[in-house]
């Protein structure tokens, strides 16, 4: 290692150990979590990371508030209607998981109007004011029908099963995976359900359309379905086709399961829950004064056959896999925008 190399690695690890309030001149600003949907273990597990970390900042005096409000409907008139109320309340900042990229633009404009930071996560939205913090999702959903040409190069049927109907997320991967498709025309989707990215709506969804389909060579998902896929299939004579995952532990546990008793192969991949914290920590430095591009762009994590294990081990049961960032991770992240 050079010299500059070991003094750049030194200044790194002494940037990390320091406590994370000897960045911030944040201490009186107070930030809202806006989510629209907590219906399923990625939402849950989104929530627990965002009050995990937020509470550590809390209690260090890095802000004075970090608190989360989740609509009781995915309706985006009410999740307008609950930006408004944050406005009134005198939020410095507000961190968006939206139900659409469109409909709360004109909640978001407002709130900007009113000198408050908006960062979106995961559902983003179009409002030019608004910063956004997301993965590729339509190349992850591309990605899994790549995958499926290596396992299948004779190709097949595919079941896709979506997310929320309506949701920025769910029309990007379903618009990947039909990329996919056109770039892999061995494979044809043979029919499409709405899993809502829950494994009991998945399961429920999919029985009722499998007695439709012909044979199926390969799933196709978003996350949160597969394990509900696998339990539907696996209540019929069909041979269990090859099924996406999308980082659930009872995803990857019914993965090892397989894996172990008959040489399953599969892979998962999801955007990781913690993105929550990485949108925490982006806001707080907007609000410090930081220079930050409004578009973010943050790896999917997957997992594969190789890594399985590791993976699962480290993942909470009824969790999902996932990587929590830190204030340095997100000064990374946006230093290398730039």
């Amino acid at each position: 290692m050079t010299i500059r190399k070991m003094l750049l690695a030194s200044a790194a690890i002494a940037c990390a150990a320091m406590p994370v309030s000897a960045f911030a001149e944040t201490s009186a600003k107070k930030i809202a979590l806006s989510n629209n949907y907590a219906g399923n273990s990625w939402r849950q597990a989104m929530l627990t990371s965002w009050g995990k970390v937020t509470g550590e900042a809390v209690k260090a005096g890095t802000v004075a508030a970090a608190d989360p409000f989740t609509t009781a409907e995915n309706q985006a008139t009410e999740q307008a209607a609950q930006i408004q109320n944050m406005i009134l309340q005198g939020y410095d900042a507000i961190v968006l998981n939206a139900a659409s990229p469109t409909a709360l633009n004109g909640a978001v404009k407002e709130a900007c109007d009113a000198g408050i930071i908006v960062v979106s996560f995961d559902g983003i939205v179009t409002e030019p004011c608004a910063w956004r913090i997301a993965v590729n999702f339509k190349e992850m959903g591309r990605s899994e029908v790549e995958y499926l040409s290596k396992k299948l190069p004779d190709g097949g049927n595919l079941l896709e099963i979506r997310g929320l109907a309506g949701v920025f997320v769910d029309d990007e991967i379903s618009a990947g995976i039909h990329e996919g498709v056109k770039q892999f025309p061995q494979f044809k989707i043979a029919g499409s359900v709405h899993g809502d990215w829950a494994q009991d709506v998945a399961q429920k969804a999919v029985a009722g359309i499998l007695p439709s389909l012909p044979d199926i060579a390969g799933v196709v998902t978003q996350g949160g379905d597969g394990y509900g896929a696998a339990q539907a299939i696996a209540a019929t004579d069909r041979k269990m086709p090859i099924i996406i995952m999308g980082n659930r532990e009872d995803e990857l546990k019914w993965w090892k399961e397989q894996k172990d008793a008959k040489s399953y192969e599969t892979m998962s991949v999801s955007i990781a829950p913690g993105v929550s914290t990485l949108a925490f920590w982006v806001a707080q430095q907007i609000l410090d004064g930081k220079e930050v591009k409004k578009d973010l762009v943050v790896p999917f994590l997957r997992i594969d056959q190789d890594n399985l294990e590791t993976n699962l081990a480290n993942t909470q049961a009824g969790g999902v896999a996932n990587v929590e960032y830190t204030q340095a991770d997100a000064i990374k992240v946006i230093e290398s925008a730039k």
